[in-house]
């Protein structure tokens, strides 16, 4: 896939992420699917002060994303050459999943569920021995934008160099914004809009990694 193309479809993805994982957070009343770290402090919190049920779920949340990780590690490593068209289906199948399994009451379940698609999710642009964009936390890109904005301010850097971390984090905003109206209408069948966006970017994938393209 070229620059556009790639850079396109990671702010989307960031965009997804914030959408599922507001949807996730306004579900359990302050855990994340997505947001592992913050699923570790509750998981810390709770081994200082057990909280029952909330301190098993946050640790079933991070297991679950880790497995997520390890699933599209697995399909990117096997099919290398449409690793991010394919990554972008098993996330859409596995929201899929989730979606039905929350359709049938099985609320635990389909949280899990989902936290395993945002894990699969972060494996889409992942290379050899590097995990790739972080597309479901933004402390990195945060970090990465405060270099680079230091850099352009002390004109050691362009401020073009600035764009793509501001994009990928507003991404994630709005995308929480969004999940956030959407929960409130829809509930968690909202994540049939996750299903779709995720189906729509595996195809503008799979058009992008095409030798033409």
């Amino acid at each position: 896939m070229n620059g556009r193309i790639t850079q396109g479809l990671a702010i989307a993805l960031s965009a997804l992420a914030g959408f599922v994982d507001a949807q996730g957070y306004l579900s359990l009343g302050g855990l994340f699917v997505a947001f592992m770290s913050g699923n570790s402090t509750v998981l810390g919190i709770g081994v200082a002060s057990p909280a029952g049920g909330r301190v098993a779920l946050a640790g079933g949340l991070v297991a679950a994303f880790v497995a997520g990780v390890m699933l599209g590690t697995w399909v990117g490593h096997t099919w290398r050459t449409q690793r991010a068209p394919l990554v972008l289906a098993v996330v859409a199948a596995v929201l899929a999943v989730a979606a039905l399994l929350h359709g049938q009451s099985l609320a635990t379940p389909a949280v899990l569920a989902t936290a395993l698609a945002m894990g699969v999710e972060n494996t889409v642009f992942a290379r050899e021995g590097q995990s790739g964009l972080g597309l479901t936390y933004m402390t990195g890109t945060l970090v990465r934008l405060g270099q680079r904005l230091l850099e352009a301010l002390t004109a050691h850097g362009p401020w073009s160099a600035v764009v793509p971390d501001v994009l990928l984090w507003s991404g994630m905003v709005a995308g929480a914004a969004l999940g956030a109206l959407v929960y409130g209408v829809f509930g968690l069948d909202g994540l049939w809009f996750a299903v779709f966006a995720s189906l729509v970017m595996a195809g503008v994938a799979w058009a992008g990694s095409r030798p033409e393209a």
